[in-house]
């Protein structure tokens, strides 16, 4: 938690630079201008105002709800992404529903990445140069290359040309924030390895992601006890086709069971095995019940 103590402290720092009037920076040519682009500043709700041309209009309340009890339990994982229009004014650019559950439980700061004017190379080298900083844990990683993504449309082909990193460890890193927020701020902490969350990606529901990362706290698993973990709820979850296979073929033998014992006048026994064979069993209780059986098959 100190890690992310002293991010807030450097963040209402930062922030500092932007309230003064006679240095006011409005381009990446201004002085300071270099300490804005590609870090974290903690905004003044009241600053920033909604983009009028968010495509999304609708939110959902209990999303907004969820997403506000996590904030007040966790803090913002994500900072928002402003556009600065003037002295101590800014537009979203992403983040709406970060800043509305925000704005619900009453805070009054929040942390953004504050885009200016011509500063779209800057951007590029500051996220470039951060990605290569061996103190970040993976969850910041993966947040700069989603920035780059996002904001300054690379594809991840770009990317790995631009960081030097293979495609599919830019992959990797990016799945991480499909992760739980519970879980990716145990990343950020240090409770939990990157290895430990790429074990959980794979299971879609969160609520199970967030059970499974509870054990791997409560009884310190490794990696591997993890994987062993989230393979056997896989299986679980596989539909039982062989079961449903036997009660079909079940259901035959009981609706034909009858006709074939009236047919030879004996209780018949039917056998049948998991891959659909099977042998059917007539009794006889003499040679000449043998015979009367005998002459009902030739006949």
């Amino acid at each position: 938690m100190a890690q992310a103590v002293k991010k807030q402290a450097l963040g209402r720092g930062l922030s500092a630079l932007l309230k003064d009037p006679a240095n006011d920076i409005k381009s990446v040519d201004d002085k300071n201008a270099d300490k804005v682009v590609g870090n974290i500043i903690e905004l003044d709700l009241e600053t920033i105002d909604i983009n009028p041309f968010q495509p999304r209009s609708n939110f959902n309340e209990d999303s907004i709800k969820e997403l506000a009890n996590s904030i007040r339990e966790l803090g913002v994982i994500q900072p928002i992404t402003v556009r600065k229009l003037d002295f101590n004014t800014y537009q979203l650019i992403s983040g709406e529903r970060r800043l509305r559950a925000s704005k619900l439980i009453g805070l009054k700061t929040i942390p953004a990445y504050i885009r200016i004017a011509n500063d779209n190379e800057s951007l590029v080298m500051a996220l470039v140069e951060n990605i290569q900083r061996h103190d970040l844990d993976p969850i910041e990683i993966a947040l700069s290359y989603q920035r780059l993504i996002e904001e300054i449309q690379l594809t991840q082909e770009q990317m790995s040309e631009r960081v030097g990193k293979k495609r599919s460890t830019i992959t990797n890193y990016l799945r991480l924030l499909k992760l739980d927020p519970i879980i990716q701020t145990g990343i950020r902490d240090g409770f939990v390895s990157m290895g430990h969350g790429r074990a959980l990606i794979s299971i879609e529901d969160q609520d199970v992601q967030a059970s499974i990362y509870q054990k791997i706290i409560s009884q310190n698993l490794s990696v591997r006890d993890t994987e062993e973990i989230v393979k056997k709820y896989q299986e679980s979850q596989k539909p039982t086709s062989t079961t449903s296979k036997k009660k079909v073929i079940l259901e035959i033998e009981e609706s034909k069971k009858q006709t074939i014992t009236e047919f030879f006048g004996a209780k018949i026994s039917i056998k049948i095995a998991g891959n659909g064979k099977g042998k059917i069993e007539i009794p006889f209780h003499s040679q000449e019940d043998f015979n009367r059986i005998l002459k009902l098959i030739q006949s």
